[in-house]
């Protein structure tokens, strides 16, 4: 990795933002990260090699510092969002007996024998996608709450799974290693509120913000490398070790200013630059090869929303049921760890982002629909 080869990937992931401006497109930021990756990376023009241990590395720091956004942005202390999460589970639960249902055929019909991980990733949902959405269109009300607390709910779920349904002959040792980070993450929450209850918490802050220490960032750079190095001991993705420290802050209460800051170096820098990472490393040479793949993942994107929509028999409106379709964190994890440790097939890494793009873009059209037609603010009727 050189600095000139570092300005290119940063450069490349202006993209991002620029098919993200005009507002009347609603593309995600992430949506132009990956393409950036794509020109650039092995599907382009080769002008980064994804394999370069330093931009592995960095890239793995960046995943774990968006799943830990994304799980930050939880509003676990919202009493609405928790007083939801009987009806959400009975939704999610419903969701997960179809899409199980849906990954067996799915895995018979193209012969891969990945059921389980095609299950877990249709019952997905992403907060890390949906929160940016409902908060853009100012959606808001009993529907959008109880909507939240089945997309926090699936995240979580489809987070601790995900290793598991990946490599079932190693579940002895990954549900090892998931209680470790769980636990991890336990601790911290406790040690976190213990603090807030002290005062310990609001005096770091006042000592941090008035000698510019940023003091509150390093610890929690400190706690979340050190939770991800417990992870890859025990062999898990770092994903669930971003997911479940966010929320442990998120319930405790995370700070504005750790807030900007965590905005500022994930964003700004890191987010991006393992977004680019993803595109550089999926080979789109092999939808060439394995057309079917092109196939598989079109059919991965509209079993999610399929499962989700059916959740109009159970009350939910079809648009919400769509919107809790988006799914980003969970295939890019899927992709990523199979990329690295060639558990997936040729072309199926690109498959599963290519499903994950179409339930982004139907969520976001249904969820501007679901505002348009008067649901602003939502009266719960």
């Amino acid at each position: 990795m050189t600095f000139p080869l570092l300005a290119v990937i940063c450069a490349a992931a202006l993209l991002g933002p620029l098919l993200a401006l005009p507002r009347q497109w609603r593309v995600p930021i992430v949506v132009g990260e990956l393409v950036a990756g794509i020109l650039i990376g092995r599907s382009g023009m080769n002008l980064v090699d994804p394999a370069e241990p330093a931009f592995v590395f960095l890239a793995d720091v960046g995943f774990a510092l968006v799943m830990f956004v994304a799980g930050s942005h939880v509003p676990v202390r919202d009493t609405s969002l928790r007083a939801s999460l009987s009806a959400a589970a009975v939704r999610q639960a419903a969701v997960t007996v179809l899409a199980a249902v849906a990954g067996i055929g799915v895995a018979l019909l193209f012969g891969t024998g990945q059921a389980p991980l095609y299950a877990v990733l249709m019952a997905s949902s992403s907060a890390a996608m949906v929160l940016p959405i409902v908060t853009s269109l100012g959606l808001r009300g009993p529907r959008i709450l109880a909507t939240m607390a089945q997309v926090a709910l699936a995240d979580v779920v489809a987070i601790v799974a995900l290793p598991l349904a990946m490599d079932p002959s190693a579940a002895g040792r990954t549900a090892l290693g998931v209680a470790a980070v769980l636990a991890g993450a336990g601790v911290v929450y406790l040690v976190l509120r213990e603090g807030e209850r002290r005062g310990t918490q609001q005096r770091i802050h006042r000592v941090s913000e008035k000698r510019k220490f940023a003091l509150e960032l390093r610890l929690q750079l400190v706690v979340l490398f050190t939770l991800s190095g417990v992870a890859v001991w025990g062999h898990v993705s770092i994903m669930l070790v971003g997911f479940s420290f966010g929320l442990a802050v998120a319930a405790v209460g995370e700070p504005r200013r750790l807030a900007r800051q965590l905005f500022a170096i994930t964003e700004g820098f890191l987010g991006p630059l393992f977004f680019v990472w993803l595109g550089a490393s999926l080979q789109l040479q092999a939808f060439g090869g394995h057309p079917r793949m092109i196939v598989l993942g079109l059919f991965l994107g509209l079993g999610a929303l399929a499962v989700h929509a059916c959740m109009r028999l159970l009350g939910q409106d079809l648009a919400l049921g769509l919107l809790a379709a988006s799914q980003l964190g969970v295939p890019v994890a899927a992709a990523t760890i199979g990329i690295q440790q060639g558990l997936l097939a040729p072309g199926e890494p690109a498959a599963l982002v290519l499903g994950a793009l179409v339930t982004i873009a139907v969520a976001t059209v249904a969820a501007g629909r679901y505002g348009a037609h008067g649901h602003l603010p939502d009266a719960g009727t």
